[in-house]
């Protein structure tokens, strides 16, 4: 029971076309864990109320859907709506449904636009959800496209937050939660140009790479296990907004370039398409003017 005083927000957690992966992801944070973001005053006077989880909530059926259905009346404007994973579209929305409405099934894309026209907020969650991601690479049959492109067709003017990643890092979810729990919904000059916050993709990966001495002498790894800059490799490092360098995954233990892989590019809108081939260098016209060093093996 939440304590008298305590101001609570509601929390719609959608998930559509998914693989869950983001939840995962966010389920596995550290500090503060998930029971303290659900159960305790991670802001004191201010508590979260999470409505609707599909994958962590213990009810199914019409009992949970008319939770769902409840919220934006009895919570309009008040609550906050998470969006996990693209939204199909084509042939009506067929591809992808969440419930039933006179006997038929409801289209995912229905239920984002009708919760998002009352919410207070919207996060998307993950790539997915952020820039249409996995479920929207070509051909794309089921026309999956991000939250803010849903939006945009069906003229909701809500704000959005993008928490892109391929799992976004859970760091930058919780965090984002705690910011607007604490200070209210973030500055336009607070989020870059695709709507992510500043704080957390604000600078290029390449920037903070701890191989970025290899790349400014010009010595690149060619095969893997091989020391050196890994852009031969396929890294996308010198295009990918986000702090992985200097965050890491698993409670600070390693991250994709540690580990010896190059990145992938998963924060950025146009992933995987556009990043593909994952293990192809960029081309000389995509690497961001941050200096030209003759290139040499090592």
């Amino acid at each position: 029971m939440v304590k008298t005083g305590v101001v609570e927000y509601p929390v719609i957690w959608l998930q559509v076309a998914t693989c869950t992966g983001c939840s995962v992801s966010i389920l596995n944070s550290v500090s503060p864990t998930i029971k303290n973001v659900l159960i305790d005053e991670v802001i004191p006077g201010k508590h979260l109320n999470l409505k609707f989880q599909a994958t962590i909530m213990a009810g199914q059926g019409d009992t949970i859907l008319r939770v769902l259905e409840d919220v934006p009346k009895t919570h309009k404007n008040g609550y906050v709506l998470v969006v996990e994973g693209a939204i199909p579209t084509a042939e009506g929305g067929i591809y992808g449904t969440l419930g039933e409405k006179n006997d038929r099934p409801l289209p995912m894309a229905s239920r984002v636009e009708t919760l998002a026209k009352d919410a207070l907020a919207i996060i998307a969650l993950g790539t997915c959800a952020t820039f249409g991601g996995i479920a929207a690479g070509k051909p794309n049959p089921s026309g999956s496209i991000g939250t803010d492109a849903l939006l945009k067709s069906k003229g909701i003017s809500k704000p959005l937050i993008n928490v892109p990643g391929c799992p976004p890092h859970p760091d930058w979810f919780i965090n984002t939660v705690a910011s607007v729990l604490l200070s209210g919904l973030p500055k336009p000059e607070e989020l870059d140009e695709y709507k992510r916050p500043k704080n957390f993709y604000g600078q290029l990966i390449h920037e903070n790479c701890p191989r970025r001495a290899f790349f400014d002498e010009g010595k690149f790894a060619r095969k893997f296990g091989e020391p050196g800059c890994l852009n031969e490799l396929g890294c996308k490092g010198p295009v990918t907004h986000a702090d992985c360098p200097i965050r890491k995954w698993n409670n600070g233990v390693n991250w994709c370039i540690g580990a010896g892989s190059p990145c992938i590019g998963c924060c950025e809108p146009g992933f995987p398409d556009l990043v593909s081939p994952m293990y192809q260098k960029l081309t000389g016209e995509n690497i961001p003017m941050i200096g030209r060093p003759q290139r040499k093996e090592i």
